[in-house]
Order: C-alpha cells, then structure tokens, then sequence
C-alpha cells in the first residue's frame, strides 16, 4: 500500500473515532489507527492532517490576474489568449476596460492551472510574434483600406478601396489573435476528451462516483458564483485589428499556435480528476 493511501485509511479510521458517540466504538477505532500507523511508521498527526486536506471542500473565488501596463500595445490579444485558455478550464473572465487586468473566477486549482498556461504560452506567443515581424515576411503581404477622398470640388466623399503594405504592428496584432485563437482551440479539444474519458471510465466502475454528475454540479457552482460576484456590465467581446485584416500573418499566427508547447495540458486532467470533491469590458 502507498503512503498516500496509507494516511488516508488511517485518517478515516481517526475520523470514525472523532465522530461517534460510543466510548467503546471510539477506542476500537483509535486502536485501529494506531497498530496500522505503528506498522507503517506513520505519525497519527500527520494522518490526521492528510484526512482533513483531502476532505476539505473547494469553492470557487475570484483572482486578479495582472496582463500589462496601461498603454502598452497588443494588450487585447494578452487578454484573448489567457481567455481562451480560461474557457477550457471551467474559469469565467471580466475584463477590465483598459484591458490591463482580468477577473478570474474558478476554484483555486483550475485558476493555478489558468496562470501556469498562460505565463509559458505568452512567453512563446511574444516569442514567435517577434521572430515573424524580424523575417520580414509580412513585408510581401497587403491589406485592403479604405480611403475617403473629396470629389466635386471638395463637396463630396468618396471611398475607395486601396491595397496598401501591412505595416508591422498590424502583422503582429494579426498573427497573435491567431496563435492565441488556435491555442483557445486545441486546449478546448484537450479538455473534452479527458471529461469524456473521465466519464467513459466512470461508467465503467463497479460503483461509480458519479463524474458526469460533478462535472455538472461543478458548472452549476461556479455560475451561481460568478453571478453573485460579478460586477460586469457587458461581455468583452476580443481584440479587434483595427488597423487592417492580414490573411498572412493569421496563417503564420496559426501554424505557431499548432506547434506551441502546451506544458501544462496534463494539468487540466489532473483538474478534472478533483471533481469528485465537491462579463467583459
């Protein structure tokens, strides 16, 4: 028997002894405990914590998640992408309207899972991003704009389309939208087919635990919560490049997303797996 599984048959029998009213019953137990702890060298302490940790319930809070400075570009396609990563594991998101800070709401491992995606796939966003706009690539690449011109003596506007060259913050703005909306994808992926896989081996069991129904219990939570908590007037509703669409650089931003490292996709079935306890700018 692991020690793991060792505290935890131990902490229960500690627990069966705290809780019954029988004198006799609580010494049958506590001895229980002991021999099996004397056996295996395991303080009863420390048992008795192992138990306590494993039996206390989560709930959902809300953490500050800090994305930039005021002012500093491309903040809105930092806030899409810790966003996209939010909505595969089971977190809710306010934005602030200066796009410096989100609001996330979930219980504490799903949003340490949140933080830990993001710090390693923004590193590798910025990271890809500039090593596109060095290529140069872009260069080779238009964009349609619009340009208004006076007609009749100046007592006209009139529009015309142009292609002009993509400029470089346009190409980058292009490019994460991309990388970050490719990353929102797969992780989406990832975490249907471990609740699917959670559920199937579920079923499965002699007696199940019942994961569909604490998946649903887990939502059904989190929404009572974030309702009650949620300040926010609006949805927040993505980045948008206003300063021109560039097909090349979504494509580059796409492909960079597919080769991105997901180093913390294991974590999001180790979230699944904990079930069983238990608006925008």
């Amino acid at each position: 028997m692991n020690s793991d599984k060792m505290l935890t048959r131990i902490g229960g029998l500690l627990r069966q002894a705290e809780s019954t009213d029988n004198e006799h019953e609580a010494e049958a137990f506590l001895a229980a405990a002991q021999k099996l702890a004397t056996r295996s060298s395991v303080d009863l302490a420390v048992a008795r914590a192992h138990i306590a940790t494993r039996e206390r319930r989560p709930t959902p809070l809300q953490r500050v998640v800090p994305i930039g400075e005021p002012g500093k570009r491309g903040l809105r396609t930092y806030v899409q992408l810790f966003v996209a990563i939010a909505a595969a594991n089971d977190v809710r998101c306010d934005v602030a309207r200066t796009s410096t800070t989100v609001y996330a709401y979930g219980f504490d491992t799903d949003l340490d899972t949140c933080e830990a995606l993001y710090a390693s796939l923004l590193v590798q966003m910025v990271r890809a991003s500039d090593q596109y706009i060095k290529s140069g690539s872009y260069k080779s690449a238009t964009v349609e704009k619009i340009v208004v011109e006076r007609a009749w003596g100046g007592r006209r506007e009139v529009q015309r389309r142009v292609q002009a060259p993509v400029a470089a913050v346009t190409a980058r703005l292009n490019f994460q939208m991309a990388f970050a909306a490719r990353i929102g994808r797969r992780l989406a992926e990832v975490k249907q087919d471990v609740e699917t896989e959670a559920v199937r081996a579920d079923a499965a069991e002699s007696v199940p635990t019942g994961t569909a129904l604490a998946l649903r219990n887990k939502e059904l939570e989190l929404t009572d919560f974030y309702r009650g908590t949620s300040e926010a007037r609006g949805t927040w509703r993505g980045p948008q490049a206003s300063a021109g669409y560039s097909a090349a650089a979504r494509r580059a931003g796409d492909r960079a997303g597919k080769a991105a490292r997901l180093g913390g996709a294991p974590e999001l079935g180790a979230a699944r797996g904990q079930l069983g306890s238990g608006r925008g700018e």
